[in-house]
């Protein structure tokens, strides 16, 4: 008795997992498109908010959608659609920096159209007013891998009360004394909470003041983290690797 599967059986085998994997890779880019993306931390910027190696769901929905929510970031549109609230001061969003609108960057809103920002001394002012901070103490912090630096932490307060935490190790230099920015309508400044390790608004020429448009969205929760030690040689290290302490955590 034969056992071989009939031709017919083997194309509606072969066409319904072909329909399969095509209705789930449509379900996920309009996930993706319209509700949540994934991303991950590449640099320090955000310490020790975010880390390196932190990987976070962004959601597309609450500010709107412009071109740069979907794919490629095609000009299907100008401007935002369907937006639920604008940005607010302290929230952490992923954008488009105009002179690259090939990349993401992730930073912290910390002006919004028409504020006058500056940083004096290494002390933010926003329309004027010093930001009060408060010395948390010292922590370690490393820019090039096995190179420790010891860097102050302090608690800032925003205008609106948000307590966030950012991290300065000098007062010196361009990005601690800065002209007076005043942000364009429907532009917002974007700064890392790294404070001396950020690459953000302050730099004109490369951020800048950041379009509504380039904004693709709001930072909501972590939902992985490892510390980038694991090893294909040790599975151990896969465990080891990761910060539990950070899984599902919600953004601040």
């Amino acid at each position: 008795m034969s056992s071989q599967i009939p031709d017919n059986q083997k194309n509606f085998s072969w066409n319904e997992t072909v329909r399969t994997v095509l209705v789930a890779l449509a379900l996920a880019l309009f996930f993706r498109s319209f509700f949540f993306e994934p991303f991950h931390i590449p640099s320090g910027s955000m310490k020790n908010t975010m880390l390196v190696g932190d990987y976070l769901f962004v959601s597309k929905y609450r500010y709107g959608y412009s071109r740069y929510s979907f794919p490629l970031g095609l000009p299907l549109f100008e401007g935002r659609a369907m937006e639920l609230t604008e940005p607010k001061r302290g929230d952490i969003v992923v954008f488009r920096p105009p002179s690259n609108p090939r990349i993401d960057f992730i930073k912290r809103v910390i002006g919004l159209p028409g504020d006058h920002i500056q940083v004096k001394d290494g002390v933010l002012f926003i329309n004027g007013e010093a930001l009060k901070r408060k010395l948390i103490g010292d922590v370690a912090d490393s820019d090039i891998p096995g190179t420790m630096k010891t860097v102050q932490e302090f608690a800032e307060t925003l205008p609106e009360g948000k307590v966030i935490h950012v991290l300065k190790r000098t007062s010196e230099g361009f990005a601690n004394n800065t002209p007076m920015y005043t942000v364009p309508e429907r532009h917002y400044f974007m700064m890392g909470d790294n404070r001396d390790n950020s690459h953000d608004s302050r730099f004109l020429d490369d951020v800048g003041y950041v379009s509504e448009e380039n904004i693709v969205g709001r930072a909501e929760i972590i939902f992985y983290s490892n510390d980038g030690t694991a090893h294909l040689s040790d599975p151990a290290s896969w465990v080891r690797s990761m910060r539990f302490d950070r899984f599902f955590s919600l953004i601040e």
